[in-house]
């Protein structure tokens, strides 16, 4: 008689509905999805939620394979004795192999004041949140957006398109990731739509108050709707279910996405943490994670040895306001390069992105294992950090066995 297995999946972002959609190719594979919410949150779409351009919020039926049984549900903790997960609701799920998929969230801002009177945009419900306090702000009132990275980009541009008046304070450098020709062309960008750019060391946000946000350097500005886009955290389930976990909270695994604790455990997304060394938070790397967690699970399965990371990366895409945005493109180890693509056809790319990660998701529902990009040879960055790390320690990446 033939043994079925079972796969739970917690979490029901990216990388869990590529994981989830995936583990399908088997028939003796039973998967179970768990997600706090009924919908599948696209998440890069948030800040045209925030916007009024996009309700950022896709049917699981259309992502999902049909084959996967969705709960709605929060795991409380992971009984790896056990092998199964507790939900907040009291009952319990059982496992043979999990995937840890639970994504990232808002972090704590550690700033006084911020999380009283600051909306944090990282999550569809912060979102939701923060839209009838833009409603009730008159349209001429000063908005301050907190984070210089891609969400606090497309924010600003996305309100100030709608003709608010916006400030993006950066407490740095505006858009880290980008090469100095794609910060000019954002730069550009932002000035058009009369968005006032703070940038430099002394533009830290110190304190956060109900009408101001008050700078490094003394200044105050008026504020009556503060967004945070800075800064991001993980669950602390791993942490309180007594498995390894790096300083943020992400659960540690060798190269094959294994948790060092327990080989029936696998990571991807924002909350793993491959060797210690976490990829940069993004759809563009959660779902090749997700993929390449279902292939270490069926390995398994199939008495083989799984394969070991080889992400790669390509470019970064920020839309600026519904007409306009950049495509940065960059090498395979993630670090960008001079050439982009801006103004009209740089949104188009933006745009066939985001409908493409859905569409990527879709097709592996319905065709599991036809996913492919985590496949794509990555860079050498990585392959020199682990050596390093070897040098330094080999137990740290020894894998698990």
């Amino acid at each position: 008689m033939a043994v079925n297995t079972d796969v739970v999946v917690i979490g029901g972002g990216y990388a869990g509905v590529m994981a989830a959609n995936r583990l399908t190719q088997r028939g003796d594979v039973s998967v179970t999805l768990i997600n706090p919410r009924p919908a599948f949150v696209h998440r890069v779409r948030l800040h045209q939620l925030v916007g009024g351009t996009d309700a950022a919020v896709v049917r699981y039926q259309e992502v999902l394979a049909q084959g996967v049984r969705l709960v709605v549900g929060s795991v409380t903790r992971i009984d790896t004795a056990g092998r199964s997960v507790e939900l907040a609701s009291g009952g319990q799920v059982g496992y043979d192999y999990l995937v840890y998929a639970v994504g990232s969230g808002s972090a704590d801002p550690q700033v006084p004041g911020a999380a009283e009177f600051a909306y944090p945009i990282a999550a569809l419900e912060e979102a939701q949140r923060l839209l009838p306090a833009l409603d009730a702000a008159p349209a001429s009132a000063a908005v301050t957006v907190v984070g210089a990275g891609p969400t606090g980009i497309e924010t600003a541009a996305e309100l100030a398109e709608q003709g608010r008046r916006v400030t993006l304070v950066c407490g740095g450098v505006l858009g880290p990731y980008l090469h100095r020709r794609g910060r000019r062309s954002v730069t550009g960008r932002l000035a058009a739509l009369g968005v006032k750019v703070v940038e430099g060391s002394a533009a830290k946000v110190t304190e956060v108050t109900r009408h101001a946000v008050r700078l490094a350097d003394g200044r105050e500005l008026p504020s009556a709707v503060t967004i945070w886009t800075t800064g991001f955290g993980v669950p602390d389930l791993a942490a309180r279910s007594g498995l390894s976990t790096d300083a943020l909270g992400r659960l540690i695994t060798d190269e094959t996405l294994t948790s060092m604790d327990d080989h029936h455990i696998v990571a991807a997304g924002d909350s793993a943490a491959p060797s210690g060394l976490p990829l940069r938070m993004s759809c563009q790397a959660a779902m090749p994670l997700g993929a390449a967690a279902a292939d270490t699970v069926l390995s398994r399965l199939a008495g083989e040895e799984p394969e070991t990371l080889n992400q790669s990366f390509g470019a970064q895409c920020i839309s600026l306001g519904r007409g306009t945005g950049i495509f940065q493109f960059g090498n395979r180890s993630d670090v960008a390069v001079w050439f982009h693509i801006d103004g009209r056809l740089g949104a188009k790319m933006k745009e066939a992105v985001c409908k493409g990660i859905v569409k990527h998701l879709a097709d592996e529902a319905h065709k599991p294992g036809r996913y492919s990009l985590h496949r794509m040879k990555g860079g050498a960055g990585r392959q020199k950090a682990l050596e390093a790390m070897r040098a330094e320690d080999p137990l740290v990446v020894a894998r698990v066995s």
